[in-house]
């Protein structure tokens, strides 16, 4: 699957990965042949992977602070959901970030929560095939597997 044509699919989530939104990138891309399912889960797995780095990953969540006032950090869980949502956004706002992280820091807020479309190439893959989707894509999409956006990580486990 070409970038193009996967952020023409991101697209028809109007800029929010919601329940009913995935659910509908999901059926949609089910009407594809599996490769290109497989494509849309390697191109989501690779533009998670490049936005897992520090300096999206450091910065605190918008609309939270901790009890004593200062910043509250995001979570493994919550950055991974945030970089879900920037996805999301589409293709502008994810190309925007890498040039301007003050573009990232909104998809920080508690309003924006982009896990839904974790789901979306299991879902497709699965209303498909009937069958589940037991396959690792390139990327890993977790955070802090991006060694390369995390460079204070990898010189402490080296």
């Amino acid at each position: 699957m070409t970038w193009a044509d996967f952020w023409a699919l991101i697209a028809t989530l109007d800029g929010e990965a919601t329940e009913e939104s995935c659910q509908r990138l999901a059926e949609e891309l089910s009407t594809r042949s599996v490769p290109e399912i497989i494509g849309f889960a390697e191109r989501h797995a690779e533009a998670l992977h490049r936005l897992d780095q520090e300096k999206f990953g450091t910065l605190p969540v918008a609309d939270l602070t901790a009890r004593d006032g200062s910043p509250f950090p995001q979570s493994a869980d919550v950055f991974l959901y945030t970089r879900c949502a920037v996805v999301a956004a589409g293709q502008a706002v994810w190309e925007s970030v890498f040039f301007d992280v003050e573009k990232f820091a909104p998809y920080t807020s508690t309003a924006y929560d982009g896990e839904w479309l974790l789901y979306v190439p299991d879902k497709a893959y699965e209303l498909a095939t009937g069958e589940e989707w037991h396959r690792r894509t390139r990327y890993c999409s977790e955070s802090y597997s991006n060694r390369d956006g995390w460079p204070h990580l990898r010189t402490e486990r080296n």
